[in-house]
Parts: C-alpha cells; sequence; structure tokens
C-alpha cells in the first residue's frame, strides 16, 4: 500500500517539477510610469525561457529550474541589461527602467522613441482643444481601407454610405456633413462634389496616413467654419533614415458570388457632349452619341487588387528629408437592393405604395494616390516644408432595374398581371484632387516665431455620357407580354473648385510674471473660384412602338431621334461661382500651474457669388452674399495631476452656403426634383464642450464629455410641394429657425497583457422645428391640407452611436488580431413635406475583422473581412401603408419600407515588407 501510494504521488508530481517555477513581473519606465510595451526577457541566454513584455508591461516566464539565473533586458532604445536572481517557486519582479539608476539596478543610456500609438495619446493629452486621434499605427492594424471608414472608429461620428455600402462621408456629433471641414496636414482641401463644400472621404486611401484627428472644438486660429468639427488627415512624414515599406493585397467581394457584376465600355464613351466637341450652333445627331455607354458585359468580376509603396530617407546631413508614397486600390462592389415608390401620404388612410423595383448595382471603384513630403532645415532655427498630393477615384457603376407598378389593391401574386418597368443606368464618374502647399518655420528670435504658408489645390469631378434607357412592360399571368423601349437620357456634367490660399502667423512666448504666456497673431485670405457645366439629351425611339424580341433584341438595335439637339445648356446647371475669405485672428495661451488657458477672437468676412453661363429666359441671373463673422472662443485646460485632465470649451463657429445650394437651378430626378434656394444664409452655431480626461497608463484613457450646440438658421434639406403647382414635390435647402444639439461622449482603452479593448459611446439629443403638410377633413367632411409645426431630430442624427473593439496582441509570436464593431442608431436619412412621414434608416450594427502576422521581423501577412454579419441598409417610414392585398418585402410591424440594400462581405489577404 504505501509503495503504491509512493507511485502516485510521483506520477502526479512529476508534471510539476518538470514544469518548474514561474517568474512574473511588470516592465515600466520609472519617469513616466508607462509601460515598455515589447521589452524581451529572457533567462539563460535560452530560447525557450523568453518572454516579451505585453500592452500593460506585464511578462511571465514558466518551467525555470530552481537555483540562481541570469535575467537580460532588451528594450529598444535602451542599454541590454543582466541581473542575476535565485528562484525557487513562483517569484515577481518588476523593473521600473529609469535615467542612470533603476529598482533593479538597470541603466538607461538612450531615451526610447514612443510608437505611434503612444503618439497619438501624447498628442490628445497635451491638446489645447477637445481632440480625438486614431494613429498610423491603429489605421494599419484596422481591418479599414479608406479614410471614412477608419473616421468612425472615433467616438461621435457615424458614416453616410454610398451605393455599394462603403463609408462615403462623416456625421459628427450628429451634424450633418456640411457642418464638418476635411483639412490635410491643417490646410483646407476644396471638394471634387458637383454641389456642396464636404469633401468625400472616400476617395483618401488610409494607408497614406500618418495619422487622423478629429477636432471637435475650434481655436481662433483655425477656421471658423465648422460647427460640427474638422476631419485633419496628417499624412505620413520623411523618417530620420532609409525607410522603404510595400503591401500587395487580393480579395473578393461575396456579393459576387452568387451574381455576376455587370459593366460596360467606360473607355470609349465621350468625354464631352456634342455641345462642347461641335460647338454652340451645332444640332446633335443620334451619330454623334456612341455605343458605348450601352455595350454592357455580365461576368464574375476580377479579384480585387490593393497595393501601396513608401520610401523615404535623410540627406545632406540629416537636413534635407524626403518621402514618396503611393496607394493604388481596385475593387468590385455592389448591392442587391429593393426600393418602394410612393404616390401620396394621407392623415387618416396612410401612405399609398405605386412601384416595387429591385435595384441591382455593380460598381468598380479605382482609387489611387500619391503624395511627396519633404522638408529643408536650412539651420536651427529656419524650415521649409513642401507638400504635393494627388489623389483619383473612378467609380463606374451599372445599376439594373426592374420595376412592378403596384395598385391600391396592392400586388396579387395569383393572376400575375403587372406593368413592368425596366432601365439600365450606365455611370462613370471620376474624381480628382491635387494640393501643393509651400510653408515655412522661422524662429526670429528666442521669443519671436513667424509661420506661413501658400497653398494651391485644384478639384475636379467629371461624369460623362450618364446613360439611362427605360424600357416598358406588361406581363399576364407570370407571362411577360410585352416590352417596348422609352425615352432615353444622356447627360453630360464636369466642374471644377480651385483654390489659392495664404497663410500668415506671427507668435510671441514671453513670461508673465512667472506664468509662461504665448501670443498669435494671424491671417489668411483664400480665393476660390468654381465652374460648373451640365447638358443632357432626351433621345427618342424612332419607332414607338417598337416591341423586345421583334423589332429589336439589344439596345444597339434601336434608332433614335434627338429631341433637343443642343441640349440642355440653357439652364442654372451651368454656372460660374466665386468666393473670397478674409481672416484675421488674435490668440492667446496663458499657462499657469496646473492650468493652460487658450482663447480670442477670430474675424472671417466672406464674398461668395454667383453667375450663370447662359441666360435664363431673358436675363442671365447673378447672385451674391457678403457678411463678416466674428468668431470668438475660449478653451480651459486643468491639470489636477500627471495623468487627469478637465476641459472646458466654448467656440462660436459658422456654415456658409454651398455654391451650388444659392444658383436658382431645377434638377428633375427619378422621385423628385431638386431646386437652389438664392435667398439661404449661413448658419450660425455656439458650441460648449466639457471633457474629463484620465490616462492610467500608457497608451491607455477613459474620457466622459458632454457637449452642447445651438444654432441658428440651420440648413436643412427638405421636400417641399410647389405653391403654385401643387402637384410638384421639390428636394430644396432651406433656413429652419434655431436648433440644439447636445450630448454625451465616452472614451476608453483598456489593456491587459496581450489583450486590450477600445470603446466608445455617444448618445446625441437634437431638435429642429419645420412647417410640414397635414391633411385634416373640415366641417363638411371635405379633405384640406393646412401647414402646421413639427420638431423632429437633425437630419442624420443618431440617438446612439457605438465602437468596441476587441484587440489581441501577441509581441513574442507576431499576432495582431482586431474584431470591430460599431452601431449606429436610428436616423433621418430624408425630411418628409408631411407630419411623421420623414424616412428613416434602421439601426444597425457593423463587424469587421482584421488580423496581421508578423515573421522574420520585416515580413507580415494580413487579413480584413468586412461586414461579417452581412449587415443590409434599410430605410422605413413610421406609418402603415394602406395598399389592400399583400405587397413583397413589407414585413415591418406598422411601418412601411423604403429601401433595403444588401452589400455582402468582402474579404482581403495580402502581404507586408518592411525596411527601416
Amino acid at each position: 500500500m504505501n509503495r503504491f501510494l509512493h507511485l502516485f504521488c510521483f506520477v502526479f508530481l512529476l508534471p510539476s517539477l518538470a514544469l518548474g517555477a514561474n517568474l512574473k513581473g511588470v516592465i515600466r519606465e520609472k519617469n513616466t510610469g508607462e509601460a515598455a510595451t515589447g521589452a524581451i526577457i529572457r533567462i539563460d541566454n535560452r530560447n525557450d525561457l523568453y518572454d516579451v513584455a505585453g500592452l500593460d508591461g506585464s511578462y511571465s516566464i514558466e518551467g525555470i529550474a530552481a537555483g540562481t539565473h541570469r535575467l537580460t533586458i532588451s528594450y529598444s532604445g535602451f542599454a541590454s541589461v543582466e541581473e542575476s536572481f535565485t528562484i525557487e517557486d513562483a517569484k515577481t519582479l518588476d523593473f521600473a527602467l529609469a535615467g542612470n539608476t533603476a529598482l533593479q539596478e538597470v541603466q538607461i543610456l538612450n531615451k526610447r522613441d514612443g510608437s505611434a500609438e503612444l503618439s497619438a495619446r501624447s498628442l490628445e493629452r497635451n491638446a489645447d482643444q477637445v481632440l480625438n486621434i486614431i494613429s498610423g499605427k491603429a489605421i494599419q492594424l484596422s481591418p479599414d481601407l479608406t479614410v471614412a471608414n477608419v473616421v468612425q472608429r472615433v467616438s461621435g461620428i457615424s458614416l453616410e454610405r454610398n451605393s455599394n455600402g462603403d463609408g462615403q462621408f462623416a456625421i459628427l456629433r450628429g451634424m450633418d456633413k456640411r457642418y464638418n471641414y476635411t483639412l490635410v496636414n491643417g490646410i483646407k482641401i476644396p471638394s471634387p462634389d458637383n454641389k456642396y463644400r464636404y469633401v468625400p472621404l472616400d476617395i483618401f486611401p488610409a494607408d497614406l496616413l500618418d495619422r487622423l484627428e478629429v477636432y471637435k472644438a475650434l481655436t481662433p486660429e483655425m477656421e471658423g467654419d465648422a460647427i460640427g468639427g474638422a476631419v485633419n488627415m496628417v499624412m505620413k512624414d520623411a523618417p530620420g533614415h532609409l525607410s522603404i515599406s510595400a503591401n500587395i493585397a487580393g480579395g473578393y467581394n461575396e456579393l459576387f458570388l452568387n451574381r455576376d457584376f455587370t459593366s460596360y465600355d467606360y473607355r470609349g464613351i465621350d468625354k464631352q457632349s456634342p455641345y462642347e466637341r461641335k460647338g454652340n450652333k451645332y444640332n446633335a445627331l443620334p451619330s454623334d452619341f456612341s455605343g458605348a455607354a450601352y455595350q454592357y458585359s455580365s461576368k464574375r468580376p476580377m479579384p480585387n487588387l490593393l497595393g501601396g509603396l513608401a520610401i523615404g530617407n535623410r540627406f545632406f546631413n540629416k537636413r534635407l528629408g524626403i518621402l514618396v508614397a503611393g496607394s493604388y486600390q481596385n475593387t468590385y462592389r455592389g448591392s442587391n437592393s429593393t426600393f418602394f415608390d410612393i404616390d401620396k401620404v394621407d392623415t387618416f388612410k396612410g401612405t399609398t405604395l405605386t412601384k416595387y423595383s429591385k435595384r441591382a448595382y455593380s460598381e468598380q471603384q479605382t482609387r489611387s494616390g500619391v503624395h511627396l513630403k519633404s522638408d529643408f532645415r536650412i539651420n536651427n532655427r529656419h524650415k521649409l516644408q513642401w507638400y504635393n498630393a494627388y489623389l483619383n477615384l473612378d467609380n463606374i457603376q451599372v445599376r439594373d432595374v426592374t420595376a412592378m407598378q403596384l395598385t391600391i389593391g396592392g400586388y396579387d401574386p395569383e393572376p400575375g398581371n403587372a406593368t413592368m418597368n425596366y432601365s439600365t443606368r450606365s455611370r462613370f464618374t471620376r474624381q480628382n484632387i491635387f494640393n501643393s502647399t509651400l510653408q515655412g518655420e522661422h524662429q526670429l528670435t528666442e521669443q519671436l516665431k513667424l509661420n506661413w504658408s501658400l497653398v494651391h489645390s485644384l478639384a475636379t469631378q467629371q461624369t460623362p455620357d450618364n446613360t439611362t434607357i427605360p424600357l416598358l412592360g406588361t406581363m399576364s399571368n407570370h407571362v411577360e407580354q410585352k416590352t417596348y423601349v422609352q425615352d432615353a437620357t444622356r447627360r453630360w456634367e464636369h466642374n471644377s473648385d480651385k483654390d489659392n490660399a495664404a497663410y500668415l502667423n506671427l507668435s510671441y512666448q514671453h513670461n508673465m510674471g512667472s506664468m509662461p504666456t504665448q501670443w498669435t497673431i494671424g491671417g489668411l485670405f483664400r480665393d476660390k473660384t468654381r465652374t460648373n457645366f451640365y447638358n443632357q439629351y432626351q433621345l427618342r425611339p424612332s419607332n414607338l412602338q417598337a416591341l423586345y424580341g421583334k423589332d429589336f433584341i439589344s439596345i444597339a438595335d434601336i434608332a433614335w431621334t434627338v429631341q433637343n439637339p443642343k441640349g440642355s445648356v440653357g439652364s442654372a446647371l451651368n454656372y460660374d461661382a466665386s468666393e473670397q475669405i478674409a481672416a484675421g485672428f488674435l490668440q492667446f495661451k496663458l499657462s499657469p500651474k496646473q492650468l493652460d488657458l487658450t482663447g480670442g477672437l477670430r474675424a472671417e468676412h466672406t464674398k461668395q457669388g454667383y453667375e450663370m453661363q447662359f441666360p435664363i429666359g431673358e436675363d442671365r441671373p447673378t447672385g451674391s452674399q457678403k457678411y463678416l463673422d466674428l468668431l470668438p472662443s475660449l478653451h480651459l485646460k486643468y491639470m489636477p495631476g500627471t495623468k487627469t485632465n478637465l476641459r472646458f470649451s466654448y467656440f462660436r463657429s459658422v456654415n456658409r452656403p454651398g455654391f451650388f445650394e444659392i444658383v436658382p437651378y431645377k434638377i428633375v430626378n427619378e422621385e423628385y426634383q431638386e431646386r437652389g434656394n438664392p435667398d439661404l444664409k449661413r448658419a450660425i452655431g455656439d458650441n460648449i464642450d466639457f471633457r474629463y480626461e484620465l490616462y492610467p497608463r500608457q497608451g491607455e484613457q477613459f474620457m466622459a464629455g458632454l457637449f452642447y450646440k445651438k444654432i441658428q438658421n440651420p440648413i436643412e434639406y427638405t421636400l417641399q410641394r410647389d405653391a403654385v403647382r401643387g402637384q410638384d414635390i421639390y428636394y430644396t435647402p432651406g433656413n429652419f429657425g434655431t436648433a440644439q444639439n447636445y450630448g454625451l461622449e465616452m472614451d476608453a482603452i483598456k489593456y491587459l497583457k496581450k489583450w486590450g479593448v477600445k470603446a466608445n459611446y455617444t448618445y446625441t439629443h437634437s431638435a429642429i422645428t419645420t412647417t410640414k403638410s397635414k391633411r385634416i377633413r373640415d366641417a363638411r367632411g371635405d379633405l384640406q391640407t393646412i401647414n402646421v409645426d413639427q420638431t423632429r431630430p437633425l437630419y442624420g442624427q443618431a440617438a446612439h452611436i457605438a465602437n468596441l473593439a476587441l484587440l489581441f496582441k501577441d509581441v513574442k509570436g507576431g499576432w495582431d488580431i482586431q474584431l470591430a464593431g460599431n452601431y449606429t442608431g436610428e436616423r433621418i436619412v430624408t425630411v418628409s413635406q408631411f407630419v411623421d412621414n420623414d424616412f428613416w434608416q434602421k439601426a444597425f450594427i457593423q463587424l469587421d475583422f482584421a488580423l496581421e502576422k508578423t515573421f522574420a521581423r520585416r515580413w507580415a501577412v494580413l487579413a480584413k473581412v468586412n461586414n461579417l454579419l452581412n449587415t443590409p441598409m434599410e430605410v422605413y417610414m413610421k406609418e402603415p401603408y394602406n395598399n389592400k392585398d399583400y405587397i413583397p418585402e413589407q414585413n415591418l410591424d406598422k411601418q412601411t419600407l423604403i429601401r433595403r440594400d444588401y452589400f455582402q462581405r468582402s474579404y482581403l489577404l495580402g502581404l507586408r515588407w518592411k525596411l527601416q
């Protein structure tokens, strides 16, 4: 029995003896208290007894035999450290690295360079105003390919997406995209959009960025036309030594595993209309229109292809730094969409659905960018910088629509009788942005510093030969009977926005008693010119009774006549616009103990105008607006400890009308008209922020803040009914009294060994009151329409927005894994002219995944998956429909589905190489 007990104890104790002792601890920097992430701890110089300090600085090494051992610490930028220790069971050894002395007699020879992620947290902590930053390293490891998708990870930001589900515009704190502006290296850039000022962020490849900054409060030195905030893209800078990085990846969209991708010969279309090619006296003939726009092909697309290259170095004894970086992305995306048309809304009978459409989008996006950034240090006091960037986005889209007419009786699937509408639209859009910025920094004296910038920017957009060809058919007993071709449209549009600007700032630093003080005075002058061209032709089939299958097999078989031989150039859509902004500011910064106080006053004078290129009737309309804005601001940062900030900010800002918005234009679209508003005024916002910030450890943070905005004359787009022609509905911008917007923001970053969590949540509440129509019955029982005021949220504002990212980082194994989720609550996407009939986008969750595995030091394999849940975009109206019979896909309780888009998942697999 005793022999059996001894054997039992030996068998069960042997594994624990073999495992040996466990050594663990935390490595920090003594001066900062921050974790020494990435430090390598090795025992007896053995390759099987080592660990790498995790995100929180912790390490753990198991299986150490009892006795005395030699511990070695290697840490980038620090001298190698050796320390003897004795261990028998479990032992904890913490190291605090400090200059010349250490807890374990560790000596530091050099100061450690912070990583990009740590630099982002430091910049947030030291900023004068409320600011959020996503570092270049976080961008690299994220699932996102464009700046638009990156920016959604910031607290308080939601996205407006395009027809293929990709992010395009940012909505900051519930303020629509029009209330924000975009910067590149702190310089405002123009928009290639043909109507508005805001810049589509999907034109920027994410891999060109060093970091992404989101300013939620403005100081006097910043331009004042941002009520929501400003997005600043800081591009990659010249390194301190030779650095080369490259990446290449391929992928596929799951949508096209189940259907073909439709494209057309976009290279063969005419880039100019017949009017432009042959003069204003020429009458266009059918032969002047290329057939390339309807030479369709349907097949499975090639894999997506993405690549990037960056090369940088310093020359002439480190005085000249140069970085050249380029990016290329060619992707195939699309959506399968359901869409319902509404004829009218009756307060008593509800909504009548008139058309049920199935839309299939196929979009090829080719995105490219190149930037050159150089700096030359003349001496220790004088430095020059020159930045050049060229960005291009080509979008080739084909939209196929199959629509069924609905009646008040709905859709009866049994008889299968219906009127069918078919249409195919081919559209090629090219957007370009070019920016060249020359800057100088001059330390004139120990206290006096001069900064200047000269900027030239050009943004263009071309949409040549936008072609729509509709067909009309009938169905009986589920069998298509007859299909006729209808009038086709061929549209040419192009615009350019040229921007020349000069900045000059002079700052003076001194001590007011013992208090550091800085005064800055500066100014800006910007001259902006915009041209817009629009020409649309209407082509009618020569044989209106031509039948598909009998008289024509394809669109190429149809003979056409041109209904308007000169097109529609005599419209308000052809205009020249200009804007001159002259601004000056005075800014102070006082820094008594534990306090930074930054404030001042900015003055901006705006002169904005337009002139039609062609007469409208007998006149050639012109218009202009002039106004002066005084924009005060004050920012207080109280630092009760080394890890804590308390912030208060107030600033006044404006939102100017877009060039296109004040032009008296009229566009007839498929669902409604669009009209300009020459009487549109600028909006003025007063903004207040409070924020508490805690930075407990390296790279970690907790922030909680409140914000409030009061907007005078907010600009919103609404659907209105023509006062003269009551049946006409048009979409137009307008000013609507005073709006309020307030909310709560929370941000948190926490690391534990190899795991990390990034989370944020924003609650936003806004209110705006606008006049709407309502149908009531009078004393005789007859229906009449009256106007009433209704209070609703601002366009695009979601009450709840949240982000949650789970991180895994194994430095020892070379793994970086991220699962990122985004939640956006319901929000208004179209404002109706009727009470309670706005279109709302349903709340949704989008889940994305990214992985990167580093090996052989310089190589990494990367994988990204977007839209893991295949989350649809759904738009609905909070009103039931009144069609009596069955309507396909109308499955929302007491609500009417307007649109549902599915985009499917996108997969990407690639390789990254880096020499540094």
